[in-house]
């Protein structure tokens, strides 16, 4: 059984949010399209504590876009975004969310970023998506969403980490770019272990 993964489609990484996206919001349209080709659909959500040690704010004199470490792991900081119960860390309006299965929370623990739909950064923590696709016999999935260069990257790769036939849409993702190139290399690391690279029009 196949499932879609339809990764943080909200607010704030979309025109306007708080870290938004370049054309985030062509990705919403390609969402829509594929939810009928799909018994199973799920989605993930940031959804940060307000005092979130990723935040750039809680760490006087940094900026987004530093680095730091965070209880051992290398954090890039980020702007306030995806804060519990706010607009920005609601799901984009004009997406459909008929028939979604369940929605995966992620970014709940102050102490660690969580990028990948699966797990922390530090994979301490589960968010419990592959052990309840697993229960359903989902042995495959289609990952989309924001942004291919951090969390969809992170959910592919884990994704093949559990042993799941993986496909990136591609159309259906747009990148942050922090860096030129970043995008592409995010697509280079998926495809080396083995995830598939799809548009949507081509999604059985």
């Amino acid at each position: 059984m196949r499932a879609l993964i339809l990764v943080d489609l909200q607010n704030d990484f979309l025109p306007g949010g708080a870290l938004a996206v370049p054309d985030g919001r062509r990705v919403i349209p390609v969402a829509n399209a594929l939810l009928p080709r799909f018994d199973v659909v799920v989605a993930t959500q940031d959804w940060h504590p307000p005092d979130h040690l990723s935040f750039a704010a809680q760490h006087p004199g940094r900026a987004p876009g530093d680095l730091i470490e965070l209880d051992g792991l290398t954090q890039n900081l980020w702007p306030v975004h995806c804060v519990q119960g706010t607009r920005g860390a609601e799901f984009a309006p004009s997406l459909c969310q008929d028939g979604w299965a369940r929605v995966f929370p992620k970014g709940t623990d102050r102490r660690v970023d969580s990028y990948s739909g699966f797990f922390d950064n530090g994979h301490r923590g589960s968010t419990g998506l592959g052990d309840w696709l697993r229960a359903r016999g989902v042995d495959e999935v289609f990952v989309m969403g924001l942004a291919t260069d951090y969390c969809v990257k992170f959910t592919a790769l884990d994704a093949v980490d559990l042993g799941l036939k993986t496909w990136l849409v591609a159309d259906g993702c747009r990148g942050v770019e922090l860096a030129e190139g970043d995008v592409e290399r995010a697509i280079a690391a998926m495809r080396a272990v083995g995830v598939g690279i799809v548009n949507s029009v081509d999604v059985p």
